[in-house]
């Protein structure tokens, strides 16, 4: 078998004669998934005279961009990658590459201007990248192959060659991958529960296991094309879900329009979303997209979608389901290629019956809903958004960091938060103008509909707000499963019992 060091290119220096024989010897080569992937490199290193070529690939869920190979000077580099941070798509460069589905040809490489922690050190400089993204077999982005040099620039016309390399070698990778999970898959041993969370957040704040419902839901349409109907009270945060979806999702790459459907009359509110031609109506001076057009391969987030008047909604059944639009004024209908989330804090099956909402559109909508919970029933995500709102607005407002005292933190834990997150960071943004030191105390919240001095909670207080969160939290972890969460708190299922009924809790109001 040909050694990755004896590849060599032909007399040709053209990019796409060079490709072939690379092309040839990595079907050749290739026999195991980490061998393929240094093979890949390996060719992208020889093809574009670069000492640096790395391997970049997504998650099965698409959420988690990870560093599965480097080649380097002419061999693999095994760098300690658990030192370094485990998620680069958060890394600005390697993010602008993915969510816009377009390679970038650095020339002069200014370290002043971008940042690159996942370059490797070296003696000289790194001076020129060029990062390409990579599509499997589907014609989904899988990944990211990125080429570095000390010297010199990286021709354009190697875009093309890498991106076909790279997707032949991703193809076969996928196949080899399929075959050892054949091999290994086990028969006969029971799967071993995981304290993972099974799916990243997607940018979302919270680990409780309502959000770890939330979350696995919202992996299951990433990909698919089916019309989400996103459920919660008001400031739940629908409309982060929303772009968590497109964001994450195979249009990220394309636009994301929202629209609330009770900020506009009807009339206004149909000539914004289909657009309109000129003479349509008086002030219609010229033509004018709407909010379809404006989302074409992307998504549009309709947001309080019961407020829709019932006019619209027919004309909203149409899009939905001939994937057409007319504009106002206009006798001829065009096709657009948009994904609907839509979103509403009412009971839309209320609304259908007494007449409110069409029932075909309802159903139509409701393929995939999502309802989100509310922050009463998240338990410890509380004090997880309080932490980072609190860094969020110090940075905003220009101060110095402010930390949480036990006590408020279990002063916030005790408040049922009837306007959810959306209140509990308008109450830390006031928490902080009020602190004039770096601590925040109880007396800063100032919870609505408490008597005076009730922030001063005793030890008493502070531990039945802490003893509700963990029992809370313990039954959802279980669907309501009494023993199971007695087991997991160490506690005999009596006792478990009474505290629960000392508490008001029952299991049906935590499920």
């Amino acid at each position: 078998m040909t050694s990755l060091k004896s590849l060599a290119l032909p007399d040709s220096t053209h990019p796409l004669t060079c490709a072939a024989p690379l092309l040839a010897c990595l079907a050749e080569l290739a026999s195991d998934p980490q061998q393929l992937q240094l093979q890949l490199l390996a060719c992208a290193s020889q093809l574009t005279d670069c000492p640096l070529a790395q391997l970049y690939l997504l998650d099965k869920t698409h959420t988690r961009l990870h560093l599965s190979s480097q080649w380097f000077d002419g061999a693999p580099l095994h760098s300690d990658i658990g030192e370094a941070p485990t998620n680069w798509f958060e890394q600005q460069l390697l993010q602008y590459c993915l969510t816009q589905n377009r390679s970038l040809n650095l020339r002069a490489l200014d370290h002043s201007l971008y940042a690159t922690p996942f370059l490797p050190d070296s003696a000289e400089p790194w001076r020129s990248l060029l990062c390409v993204p990579l599509q499997d077999t589907d014609q989904q982005l899988a990944g990211l192959m990125l080429l570095a040099r000390q010297q010199g620039d990286i021709a354009d016309a190697l875009t093309e060659p890498l991106r076909h390399l790279g997707g032949i070698g991703l193809g076969r990778l996928r196949l080899l991958q399929q075959q050892q999970d054949l091999q290994h898959c086990p028969q006969d041993e029971p799967s071993l529960p995981s304290s993972q969370p099974e799916h990243g957040s997607f940018g979302l704040i919270g680990q409780s296991p309502a959000m770890q419902q939330v979350y696995r839901l919202i992996s299951k349409v990433l990909h698919n094309p089916v019309t989400v109907l996103i459920g919660g009270e008001t400031g739940t945060g629908k409309e982060l879900v929303a772009r968590a979806i497109h964001d994450y999702g195979s249009r990220r790459s394309k636009p994301f329009v929202a629209q609330n459907c009770s900020a506009l009359p009807e009339q206004l509110l149909e000539s914004e979303l289909f657009g309109y031609r000129k003479g349509a109506f008086t002030g219609a001076m010229q033509d004018r997209e709407g909010l379809f057009d404006a989302a074409n391969g992307g998504t549009l987030f309709l947001d309080e979608i019961g407020d829709m008047p019932l006019a619209l909604q027919a004309k909203l059944l149409r899009v939905l389901q001939e994937g057409e639009i007319r504009p106002l004024g206009s006798n001829q209908s065009h096709r657009v290629d948009v994904r609907i989330l839509a979103a509403t804090h009412q009971r839309l099956h209320e609304q259908v019956q007494r007449g409110l909402f069409r029932e075909d559109l309802y159903y139509r909508l409701g393929h995939f809903p999502i309802n989100l919970p509310p922050l009463r029933e998240r338990g410890s995500d509380i004090r997880q958004l309080a932490l980072q709102f609190a860094v969020d607005t110090c940075t905003f407002l220009q101060r110095s960091p402010c930390h949480w005292s036990d006590s408020a933190l279990a002063y916030l834990a005790s408040h049922r938060f009837p306007g959810n997150v959306r209140e509990l960071k308008g109450l830390i943004a006031r928490a902080l103008l009020l602190c004039d030191g770096n601590v925040l105390l109880p007396e800063h919240l100032q919870l609505p509909d408490t008597p005076q001095h009730a922030h001063r909670l005793g030890l008493r207080e502070q531990l039945e707000a802490l003893e509700r969160n963990l029992l809370i939290e313990g039954l959802q972890l279980h669907g309501g499963n009494q023993t199971l969460t007695a087991q997991a708190l160490g506690l005999p299922r009596r006792t478990l019992l009474y505290r629960m009924q000392r508490l008001g809790l029952t299991s049906a109001s935590t499920k």
